[in-house]
């Protein structure tokens, strides 16, 4: 009886040390990012086969059954999902926002009401150089418009382009490391202190990379993870076991980006990196409209001037340059050049037949109404984006409460089982103390 109180008694207080260590081990990671709260799972020990009857069961002390992680798999997965779409969300808007602020603030739409003012002011005296000369920087102003928002535009672009190359290296990074994460599973004891230190680290890996794109996870026996990105045809794994796919990124001609997995074709519709080829197909489209308006204007003011006379009585010749946003130009600086006369008249002449071709060229073609309707798709779009990422960040808020009050640390929580566990270290001790008292009366027995 004596030496079963013993190992009782033993039994208890190893059970107790393990689990202040635990619990020990809790306070000290309460504010590391991505620790998982620890528990200890205990079992009773058992022996059976007496002399008496190989049926009795007699119970022995107490043992640690294994190191529970308090992490539930679906919350931990849905944090993950609700993360991706959030950073498809926060990229897209950031993205767009950059897209607006380069349209806005360059000034097309004031530069185009300019320069139809400064057409409408020509009217009262055609033959007046300070007037003529007044259209003439009026068009100068709205080319320069034209071009800063082409540039502006461009770095946008650049700027885009640059963080989905970074984010497709730090993908190509995080998956490296979740190989090597499920080689040392694979090869780690289950329930020791090594093997639930990498499943944090596995699952850490895992919320950095749903970051930047939308994962799936398919999880062995041995905690390590299969993980899938996205989709392709055919299917292909980001990481399986210790091995990796590459993820690529290609520049289109027209500045859009795609996504190749293993070689293969990858949809993304979550993560960062979705969210700036998002921003990056609307800035295109955006770039298309701003060019085509560009164009527009060109072609529309050369072909009324080609049909009139300048004030030296020549005939009416291109005032502007270019084909693009980016390339729209003054094509002379000469204010007698702009054309106010119909075709045939003499120098000088006070006829503005051919200006009033021009405004009402200009008032057909209306480019300041369809500069304003690409100013508002781009606010409208804007808008929009910023309301749904709102709302999914309210969702992945709520989704990261809910885990953490799983796999967060409560200090005071730990602080009960400090002295829950040190007085049954101490009452395991007594046990000890009183076995070992009963076995030396018993040695005293004559």
């Amino acid at each position: 009886m004596a030496s079963d109180l013993l190992s009782i008694g033993l039994s208890g207080a190893k059970v107790a040390r393990a689990a202040l260590d635990v619990t020990a081990q809790n306070i000290s990671n309460a504010a590391t990012d991505g620790y998982v709260r620890r528990s200890v799972s205990l079992t009773e020990v058992a022996s059976t086969g007496y002399n008496q009857n190989v049926r009795d069961v007699s119970l022995s002390g107490v043992r640690v059954d294994r190191i529970v992680r308090n992490a539930d798999a679906f919350r931990q997965s849905e944090v993950r999902r609700t993360g991706a779409d959030t950073a498809r969300a926060d990229a897209e808007v950031k993205g767009l926002g950059n897209v607006e602020s380069a349209i806005e603030q360059s000034g097309i739409y004031p530069a185009i009401t300019g320069f139809e003012s400064a057409l409408q002011k020509l009217k009262e005296d055609p033959v007046d150089t300070s007037l003529r000369a007044s259209v003439i920087e009026a068009a100068r102003t709205m080319s320069a418009t034209f071009q800063i928002a082409s540039q502006e535009m461009d770095a946008v672009g650049k700027g885009l382009r640059f963080e989905a190359s970074d984010g497709t290296t730090q993908v190509n990074r995080i998956a490296g490391e979740l190989a090597r994460t499920n080689l040392r599973l694979s090869r780690a004891a289950d329930a020791s202190s090594d093997q639930t230190a990498l499943l944090d680290q596995r699952d850490k890996l895992l919320a950095d990379l749903s970051q930047y794109g939308d994962i799936g996870t398919t999880l062995a026996q041995d905690g390590s993870v299969t993980v899938t990105l996205g989709s392709t045809a055919p299917a292909t794994p980001l990481v399986s076991g210790r091995n990796t796919a590459a993820l690529a990124m290609t520049t289109a001609a027209d500045g859009t980006v795609s996504y190749t997995l293993g070689g293969n074709a990858l949809s993304l519709s979550g993560g960062s990196l979705a969210g700036q080829q998002l921003a990056l197909g609307k800035l295109a489209q955006l770039g298309s409209d701003l060019d085509g308006l560009a164009a527009n204007i060109v072609a529309t003011v050369n072909g009324v001037q080609g049909s009139g006379t300048d004030r030296d009585g020549n005939p009416g010749a291109a005032l502007l340059a270019g084909s693009s946003a980016g390339t729209i130009s003054l094509a002379t600086s000469d204010p007698a050049r702009i054309a106010t006369a119909p075709a045939g008249a003499p120098a000088n002449s006070r006829d503005a037949g051919n200006l009033d071709a021009l405004r009402n060229a200009l008032s057909a073609a209306d480019p300041a109404g369809k500069m304003d309707a690409i100013l508002f798709d781009v606010s409208a779009t804007v808008a929009g984006r910023t309301v749904t990422r709102d709302a999914l960040a309210t969702i992945s808020d709520a989704a990261k409460t809910a885990l953490a009050a799983q796999t967060g640390v409560d200090l005071d929580t730990e602080g009960v089982n400090l002295v829950r566990y040190q007085q049954a270290f101490q009452a395991s001790g007594r046990v000890m103390q009183v076995a070992t008292s009963i076995f030396d009366s018993l040695l005293q027995i004559r």
